[in-house]
């Protein structure tokens, strides 16, 4: 395969990991307003999507498989491949995070919410937010990009504590509501933790850029070499 062709075929991954990525993006968001509405049908039918988000995964990673297979990639080229596999594993968990979101909802039946969603909705637009830039900056190959998305985490972070903050109260308020707090609790935990895996790209775009696999320590952008 000339090295036009390779580049046609790395292009063509990058897309389907931009695909894959609006996908997960969409379940996010749609797992909590559906939660948020309590609408049952719209949680099963992305628990039921869930499955086109793990055949796309599936689907790229034998594409790279492929070409690092039949083009011994080395250098950069292999820091690429080697990386989308980890990227395209991050987003499928993703994926499973807003199915969970959905299960949740389904397996509340007819029971009501225990309080109004407000932060948690913030959560999941941040993280899908994160999601969509970070996934732009591993196509780009941004670096500074990289480094600065996951200082957003700390915001997704404090959201969660007054999450659990407010379960809390109110269980404390009335021992009879930790079932509906903890369902909640578990939501708010599944979307806390999305953010983590957006850093995990972040991360990953910057070995790719630079060839130095560093770890984001928090919202000074230090990095600490493993």
């Amino acid at each position: 395969m000339i090295r036009k062709t390779f580049e046609h075929e790395i292009q063509h991954v990058k897309d389907e990991v931009l695909l894959l990525g609006s996908m997960v993006e969409h379940a996010i968001i749609t797992s909590v307003e559906t939660l948020k509405k309590r609408d049952i049908k719209g949680a099963e039918k992305i628990i039921t999507e869930d499955i086109e988000i793990n055949k796309k995964r599936f689907a790229i990673e034998n594409q790279l498989m492929i070409l690092i297979a039949t083009q011994q990639p080395m250098a950069h080229d292999l820091r690429l491949l080697a990386s989308t596999m980890e990227i395209i594993s991050e987003l499928e968990r993703m994926g499973d995070y807003a199915k969970g979101i959905a299960s949740i909802n389904v397996r509340m039946g007819e029971e009501t919410l225990l309080k109004p969603l407000i932060d948690i909705p913030r959560m999941a637009q941040i993280g899908a937010d994160m999601l969509h830039r970070s996934l732009t900056a591993f196509v780009k190959e941004d670096v500074e990009a990289a480094k600065a998305i996951p200082a957003e985490d700390d915001e997704v972070d404090g959201l969660y504590n007054q999450v659990y903050r407010e379960l809390m109260l109110f269980i404390i308020q009335d021992p009879k509501t930790i079932e509906r707090a903890n369902w909640l609790l578990w939501v708010a935990h599944n979307l806390e933790r999305v953010a983590d895996r957006v850093t995990n790209i972040c991360e990953r775009t910057i070995f790719i850029a630079t060839g130095e696999m560093s770890e984001i320590k928090g919202t000074d952008d230090e990095f600490q070499t493993k």
